[in-house]
C-alpha cells in the first residue's frame, strides 16, 4: 500500500512540475521515486519518509542552482536600450494631447511624446527618458550658452 501512495506522490510531482516549471516539485518527485523503491525493497514508513525527505532536499540544493543556471533564459540587450538617455533634435511639434510629435535620434526618426506632458516646439533639444514601444518619451535638454 505504501508503494502506491510513493506512485501517487511521484506522479502528483511531476505533474505539478509539469504546469508550474519552477524547477522544485522535480526533486520531490524524485524523492518519491526513491521512497518508492524503498517501499518495494520492504523498507519500514519512518525510513521510506526519511528517505524522501532526504532525496528531496539534497536534490533540491545540490541541482536547483545548477538547473536554474542552463534552463534559465538569458535577456539580451537590445539597440533601442542604447536610446536611452540619448540626445535629439525635436523635428515636428510633440503634443501629448493631439498625440502627435517626431524626434530624430542619431540618423533615426522616432515618434515621440513629452515625457511630462508638456508640449515640446520643433528644433528643441531633447534627452530621451524611456521607450515605450515605438515611442521614445523626452524631456527638454537645457543648453547653457557661453558667457
Amino acid at each position: 500500500m505504501a508503494a502506491l501512495i510513493w506512485l501517487i506522490l511521484m506522479v502528483a510531482f511531476l505533474f505539478i512540475e509539469g504546469n508550474t516549471v519552477t524547477m522544485v516539485s522535480l526533486w520531490f518527485g524524485a524523492g518519491a521515486l526513491a521512497a518508492l523503491i524503498a517501499a518495494l525493497c520492504g523498507a519500514q514508513l519512518w525510513l521510506q519518509i526519511v528517505i524522501f525527505f532526504v532525496v528531496s532536499i539534497a536534490l533540491l540544493a545540490a541541482l536547483r542552482p545548477l538547473a536554474r543556471k542552463y534552463f534559465t533564459p538569458k535577456l539580451t540587450a537590445t539597440n533601442v536600450d542604447g536610446v536611452i538617455g540619448s540626445v535629439g533634435i525635436v523635428t515636428a511639434d510633440i503634443d501629448n494631447i493631439a498625440a502627435q510629435g517626431q524626434v530624430k535620434l542619431a540618423s533615426m526618426e522616432w515618434t515621440a511624446r513629452s515625457s511630462s506632458g508638456d508640449p515640446i516646439p520643433a528644433g528643441t533639444q531633447v534627452r530621451v527618458d524611456r521607450i515605450e514601444g515605438v515611442k521614445a518619451f523626452v524631456s527638454p535638454v537645457q543648453v547653457e550658452t557661453p558667457v
